[in-house]
Formats: structure tokens, sequence, C-alpha cells
């Protein structure tokens, strides 16, 4: 994105919402779009929804998906999004771009002539009077919003003359899209004609002029996707609105095949899956999920820091914890309810902690907060090697508990059992008179005091890198490797997707660290 910029985040109902990032348009907030951010269950049921790329959480207005790209943009602008009434989901800065209108276009005195066939060009020009009328009739909402709309008119116009001359300008049928795109968000909220939806159409319909005749055009996909899902969320949950979410998530696609490294289309994507898995059958919407998950998660990989895809991934869980309550189904090869719940937490607590200001992340903390394993962000079981010998016997390793919090990784080797305990909506955390504790997943309690001195503990400030390991010297489970300044430690969590969740947790530790902002993690994991 030219120029990074937050603007909003989107929310899905109560629940936390997941936020899409776009590169140049507009992102997901927690706000408007769809945002994720689950807490405990409170009283009310909670709904996760998307942050869309390029928006502000805190803005009152649903902020859109993604941010429009100009052709002459080098980078993406943004990596921000929306949300609903729950939590919701995050979008990002919708920044506009158009270098061509005021440096790159030839004037008309320089064209000469044109080789195309006078039957092609006045085709043409019939095919851009129609859109010309749309955009000539916008008039903005305020004197600013007409300002805009001033310059769009005569960017639209160089376009129309540019593509009479020259019908497979594809670059002017993209920046002539863009014109439309931006003219449907200057619409004003009371106007009749033209529609939002009819300039949103006519954009659509550049966007497949453009990438038929450039077909690695990966700005133009991923702003096509934007003004497609724009379209959708105008229909609701209707058959027409699945269609279209579905077409979103093709163009998404496509944008991520030709541009592999864009965070923002890879979380825009998820935001378009999530959508789409409220409308389709019980039987799709796991698969759905879980690939709106996957691409939460390669958005955060590529940025750490990405603090919209974060929250997103958060919601996205916490949707997934909802429904396994509400269906009442358990699969012993998938995380429970509970564990679900606890990770989402894990999610939002990071995006909120790295954006302590977005109120999108506040208020879903605060619905999440109770399902953290406190005093800690996270605990669970690794299976580890006797300290100080990376590669004994497998017998000698020991499936052992840990926990995580914002100073290091720790093994917990001496534990005092309490009542059990149960996370989830109705969860209450058990104080014990003035010790420190850890709450594990199994609702024992750790007296982090007495922790035996021989534990394995991994400093955060030590870590070089976290990542998967297939050594095969490692007892069977999923290898986990944690590169420090002291050398590597090595650990087996007991399935993928546990492992997953540890690289995840370590790695936005780390980043929380990397941004000056531990003390806002420590902040909400020691209330």
């Amino acid at each position: 994105m030219p120029e990074t910029t937050e603007e909003s985040e989107l929310h899905n109902g109560h629940q936390p919402q997941a936020e899409p990032e776009p590169e140049s348009k507009a992102e997901s907030q927690p706000e408007s779009k769809t945002e994720p951010g689950p807490e405990n269950k409170p009283e009310e049921a909670l709904k996760l929804e998307p942050v869309v790329t390029g928006a502000d959480p805190n803005t009152k207005e649903e902020d859109k998906e993604s941010s429009i790209q100009s052709n002459d943009a080098a980078t993406p602008s943004s990596t921000d999004q929306n949300a609903r009434p729950q939590l919701r989901k995050d979008e990002g800065n919708r920044t506009f771009t158009m270098r061509e209108l005021l440096t790159e276009f030839k004037s008309d005195e320089e064209e000469v002539g044109s080789p195309y066939s006078r039957e092609s060009t006045q085709r043409q020009s019939n095919q851009n009077s129609a859109a010309m009328e749309l955009v000539s009739s916008v008039t903005g909402a305020d004197e600013e919003g007409q300002s805009r709309q001033r310059v769009l008119v005569y960017a639209a116009k160089r376009y129309a003359a540019a593509l009479e001359k020259n019908p497979e300008d594809y670059d002017a049928l993209y920046n002539w899209a863009l014109v439309l795109q931006e003219s449907a968000d200057n619409v004003s909220p009371d106007s009749t004609s033209p529609s939002k939806d009819d300039l949103l159409e006519e954009a659509c319909k550049k966007y497949d002029d453009a990438t038929r005749l450039c077909p690695t055009l990966h700005d133009a996909f991923y702003n096509w996707a934007i003004a497609i899902s724009d379209r959708a969320k105008m229909r609701g949950r209707t058959k027409e609105a699945e269609e279209l979410w579905e077409q979103a998530t093709k163009n998404y696609e496509k944008a991520v095949q030709l541009n592999w490294n864009s965070p923002q289309a890879l979380n825009n994507w998820g935001l378009a899956l999530q959508e789409l898995s409220a409308i389709v059958s019980a039987r799709e919407k796991q698969k759905i999920v879980k690939t709106a998950i996957s691409k939460f998660r390669e958005a955060i990989r590529l940025q750490f820091d990405f603090h919209r895809a974060i929250y997103n991934l958060g919601t996205v869980l916490y949707a997934l914890a909802e429904d396994s309550v509400q269906t009442g189904t358990t699969n012993p090869k998938e995380m429970s309810s509970n564990e679900l719940y606890s990770q989402s937490a894990i999610y939002i607590a990071a995006a909120h902690a790295l954006k302590p200001n977005y109120s999108v992340y506040s208020s879903a903390l605060k619905l999440v907060h109770s399902m953290l394993p406190l005093p800690h962000l996270k605990d669970g079981y690794l299976t580890a090697p006797p300290l100080g010998n990376t590669f004994p016997p497998h017998s000698d390793w020991k499936r052992t508990e840990f926990f995580l919090n914002q100073e290091a990784l720790q093994q917990c080797m001496k534990l005092c059992y309490c009542t059990s305990l149960l996370r989830g909506r109705n969860d209450r955390v058990i104080k014990v008179e003035q010790k420190q504790v850890s709450r594990s997943l199994s609702g024992r309690i750790v007296d982090a005091g007495n922790t035996d001195k021989k534990a394995i503990r991994v400093d955060i400030p030590d870590i070089i890198s976290v990542s998967a390991s297939a050594d095969l010297t490692l007892p069977p489970g999923a290898g986990l490797c944690i590169n420090t300044t002291s050398g590597q430690v090595f650990l087996v969590a007991d399935s993928w997707e546990s492992l997953d969740g540890w690289l995840d947790a370590l790695r936005l530790v780390y980043t929380i660290y990397a941004r000056g902002k531990t003390d806002v993690l420590a902040g909400i994991i020691a209330t």
C-alpha cells in the first residue's frame, strides 16, 4: 500500500469479528464489516466479525473490507478493518492514489490518432457514456465530498478519452474502475440516483475488461474483489449474496496467486470466506471456516504485527466455538469449545496489546478476558527433553505443562492440584491467597513461585526465531524449534493444530515485545 493508514474495524454482532485488509482501497475493521473478539461467554451471545483492511476500529461508520489499489501504488496502503454489534471484524484504511491523473496522462493534443477502427472507438464511446453519466450524477454528502467528486469526474473524462483512442488500454480501464469505486463511496446516504450498487456494478465491468486484457493485473483482481464484497453486503443473507461472496473469494485467490506477498489480500480473503460461511449450509460451513482460519494465519505469518488479521482470527475462532456449543457436536480429533474460546482470547488480547487505543479491540477483550489462563496468556502441554540434553533417547522426553506470559515460556515441574475448573462462557476465576498461579487446561493450579529451577525457560527477549521442526531425531508429534541467543530449544506439541497455536502465541508475544508494548500485555494478563 502506497501509504499505510488505519481507519476502521469490523465487528460481528456481540462476538469478536475478523477484519480484512486491502492494499489501497479500504480495510475491514472490527466495527463495521466483521471483526472478532471473543471473551468468556457473557450473558449476551457474542458474535465475531472480521475487520477490513484500511479501516479504523474507532470510527462510527462501518469500513470497507479492503482498500482500492492503484497501478501507480508501489505498495499496499494499510492493514486494518471493520465489525458488527457483537465482536467485530477489523477493516483497514481506504487510500486513493491517482498519479496518472496528475502526471502520467498525455493531453488530448499530444495524441495524434488511433489505430483502431471507427466502429470500435464508437462502441467504446457508447460504453463510456453510461459510466460517465453515473459518475457525473454523484453529489458528495458534504463540501469535501463534492470537491473530491469533481476530481473524480475530471479523471473519468481523461480515462474515457484514452479508451476511445485505444480500447485495449487496460491501465485506463483499471483506473476508471477505481474512479467508479471511489465514486460509490462518495454517494450521499440519502441518494437514490445513482445508487452505490450501480456504480460498483459498472466498476466490476471495468475490472473484468482490464483483467481480460491483462490477466496478471493483481491489483485489479484485488480491488474487484472489494467491489464485489461491497455489493454482497448490500444483499444480506440471500442467494445472490452467496454467489457474490463466492466470486469475491475467487478474485482474492487470484490476487494472491499473482502477488503472494500480500497480507491484506489474505486477510480480506479470510473475511470473504467468513461472510460466505454464514450463508451456506451447515455441511459446507465448517470447511469454509477452516479455510478462513488458514488465510488469517497466513496473513499474520507474512506480517507478525498485522493486528487486523490477528483480531479477525480471534473472531473466527470464537464463532467456531459458539457453533460447537450450539450444535453440541464434539470431535475428539479437534479442539474443544473451551480450547477454541481460549485460543480466540489469545488473538484478541494480542491485537489489543498492539493497538490498545482501538475501541473495538478493547470491547472484544472485555468479552473474552476471562477465557485466558490468567495470569498467563497461554498454557498447555508440550513434550520436552531433560534440561541441558537436547537430543536424549525418546524415553527420556516427558510430556509436561508449559505456560507463556509476557516474559517467558516456562516449563512447570511442581504442581499443586485444586478443584477442577471449566473455562467457557460462565467461567469464574479461582483466587489463591496472594500467590501467583497458573491455571492449566486441565484445571490444575501451578504455584509459579515453586517452579523447579531445573525447568526449561525461554525468555522472550532471547528468541531469534520460532518454527516447526521435522527433525527425525525428535519423538513422534509436531516438532517445535525455538532458536535463541543461547542455542536451540526443541519441544514437541501433541498435534499440528496445537503446534500452530504455540507458534502463533510465541511470535505474537515476541512481536509485542519488539514493538515496546510488553507493559500493555502484562496489564491484560495480570488483571
